[in-house]
Formats: C-alpha cells, structure tokens, sequence
C-alpha cells in the first residue's frame, strides 16, 4: 500500500463524516468527548452475522465501541454473506454482513420478518485482490481477459504466453497455477465473478453470484481459507479481501483495467468507487458499480460490504442499539483507523448519505 496516497484519500474522503461516537468519558461527565450524548451509549447485546470480508473491519469497530460504552456486547460471526442474509431473514440476528444486495425476494422476506423495510447501509469498502504465490516474481500484471482463463482452468502454466505479453521484462516461472476459488456462498465471489462477466466479456463462460461455478481449482471456506490455501502452494492463486493478501505476505497482482496497470491502493479504489451510482431508494442505499471502469488509475475490482438493517426495529432496545453502534462504525475516526487494516473509507458523498440513513433508523 502507498501510504501517502492512502493517507491523502482517507483524510479527503472522511472530512465530511461528522458523526459522533460514544465517548469514554460519557460514563463519568454525560457528555462524551465529541459531544455525543450518554444516551446513544446504550446497554446491551447484539448477535450480527455474515460477510467475512468484512471481519477485520467490524472487529475493529466493535472493540472500539465496546471500549467507549462499556455496557454493550457485540458479537460478529464471518461465516460468510450468503450465511448472514439467511440469518437476517430468520430473525436470528439483529443484522447482517453482505458484500453482496438482498435479491427481490430475500427483501421481500426481510421487510416481513422486520415488519417494515429493510436497508443496506454501505460501511466497508473491501478491494478484492488477486493474491499469487511465486516467490520469484515481485510484480505481476493481469487483466480480466486472463484472469478468467486462468480461473477457467484455460490458462495452467504461469509462463504462458498470455501473461507474458503483460509482464515484459518479467521472467516467469514454468509452474503449475493452483486455482483456489471460496467454497462457501461469498459476497467476495459475486464481485469478483461481476468484475469477470463485466469487463472480460466472452472469455467468462459462467454465472456470476455469490457460488462459485467455475469447474477449475479447488474450494475453500471463506477468505482465511482461500489465503491460507494460496500461500501454501507455490504458484497458488485466488481472490480475497485485500487485508488477507498483506496478512499473509502474498503477492499483489495489479489490475490492467484497458488504460494501464493498476496497483491496488486507497486512491485507486476511491477512483472507481466514486463512480458508484446508488440503485436503492431513500435510505436503501445499496450500490450499482462500474466494475468496467476504462477511468485512468482506478481499481476495478472492488466490493462494499452493507450491513442490512430493519429500517424500524420491533424491539425498540435493539434499534437503538444498532443506530448507536453504526453512528460508531460510520464515524471520520473509526473509518480512518480502517486503513491500517487494509481498507479504503468510503467517498464522503456516500458517508453523508449512510448519517442521514443511520440516524433515520427506527
């Protein structure tokens, strides 16, 4: 990551976010630092579920918070979207994690058990990197035309021609690839298999969605697994949420998007993020991406995490937990820190909508 491009994005993209978070000192004065009232420190639990992707990300938030109001408990399981929708739709969980929008039907279902409608509110961008494992090769060019041979089981070898003419001046190795694609249901999957249908045209043969269906390669659960698996085999290759390629040293593939090499920084993400166009109505804000994107400089493959909310809580208790939690979550200091972890804060035009949204929270 560059940090100094990192930094310059995050400062510019969080200014706008004016949200206040529970204040330590909101136990002992009433008021918290940043002028949030005690009340928006309410007691109790939470049960939320779903997008691994966005596991470091709410971990982070949910210490952060518990920290600040000590009354509260937050537990967060990454078993996945597919798994966090399902959960939501159940009742069994107070929200879900979805990198991925409620279809036509699971709203349908939600807004019954909600007994009103529910929204996604866009809190984590997540870039999905394509993670490689070749000890040898510190730099490595692909585009999506490739990326879906290689994903196809087309392209086997890593000093095949195809990737050769991206890499000039690179040697590459004559080792086998070892495709490793998520075995569970998986928001990270349906962006990434959007991003291939989107911008590599007829060589992507296969559905997109949230399961995979490719033939080639072999499964694994959730993005710890597909990391785990591509670092253990030299010539590995996956996609995953950018925190896992640095967690485990992987190598960072950059992104040819028809306008040049991308590398995959907070600038280049904010880029194609910036020209998101939101499909949702009122404080629905679920996002249409450009995963096409020929714009200069900008990361193409990329993926926001929603947590899916009731727009009015049954339970008045829980809503007003969930408000004061997300007022946390969404804030300039905790999107900021998300950086360190490999994340990108989202364009302050989206943040002023995901206040007003939280705040409309019933």
């Amino acid at each position: 990551m560059t940090t100094r491009s990192s930094a310059i994005i995050i400062v510019a993209m969080s200014g706008a976010l004016a949200l206040g978070a529970c204040g330590s000192d909101a136990t002992k004065t009433g008021t918290a630092a940043t002028g949030t009232a005690a009340s928006d420190c309410p007691t109790g639990t939470l049960k939320a579920e779903g997008s691994s992707a966005q596991k470091n990300a709410i971990e982070a938030a949910i210490k952060s918070f518990q920290t600040k109001c000590s009354g509260t408990t937050i537990n967060y399981a990454a078993t996945g979207s597919g798994a966090g929708i399902k959960q939501f739709i159940a009742g069994q969980v107070d929200f879900g994690g979805s990198d991925s929008t409620l279809k036509d039907d699971e709203a349908a279902s939600a807004a019954t058990t909600c007994a009103s409608p529910a929204w996604h509110l866009p809190m984590v961008t997540g870039p999905v990197g394509i993670a490689y494992n070749l000890p040898s090769v510190s730099s490595l060019v692909l585009n999506a035309d490739v990326t879906a041979k290689i994903f196809l089981g087309q392209i086997t070898m890593w000093n095949d021609p195809a990737i050769a003419a991206l890499n000039s001046g690179t040697t590459l190795p004559a080792t086998k690839i070892s495709v490793f694609f998520r075995s569970d249901e998986s928001g990270t999957t349906d962006n990434f298999t959007k991003y291939l249908k989107a911008a590599a045209g007829t060589a992507w043969t296969v559905e997109s969605g949230k399961k995979w269906n490719g033939t080639a390669g072999e499964g694994k659960p959730q993005n710890a697994g597909v990391a785990t698996a591509a670092k253990s085999v030299e010539g590995g290759i996956s996609y995953m949420e950018w925190s896992y390629v640095t967690q485990n040293k992987l190598g960072l593939a950059k992104i040819d998007n028809g306008s040049g090499p991308v590398e995959l920084t907070s600038a280049s993400v904010g880029k194609m993020i910036e020209t998101a166009t939101q499909k949702g109505t009122g404080n629905d804000l679920s996002l249409t991406l450009d995963y096409a994107t020929k714009t200069p400089g900008a990361y193409p493959i990329n993926l926001v995490t929603y947590e899916i909310v009731c727009s009015k809580y049954k339970d008045a208790a829980k809503g007003k937990l969930v408000k004061s939690f997300l007022t946390h979550f969404v804030s300039a200091d905790v999107q900021k820190s998300l950086e360190a972890l490999g994340y990108a804060a989202l364009p302050s035009s989206v943040s002023a909508k995901i206040t007003a949204a939280v705040a409309a929270i019933g």
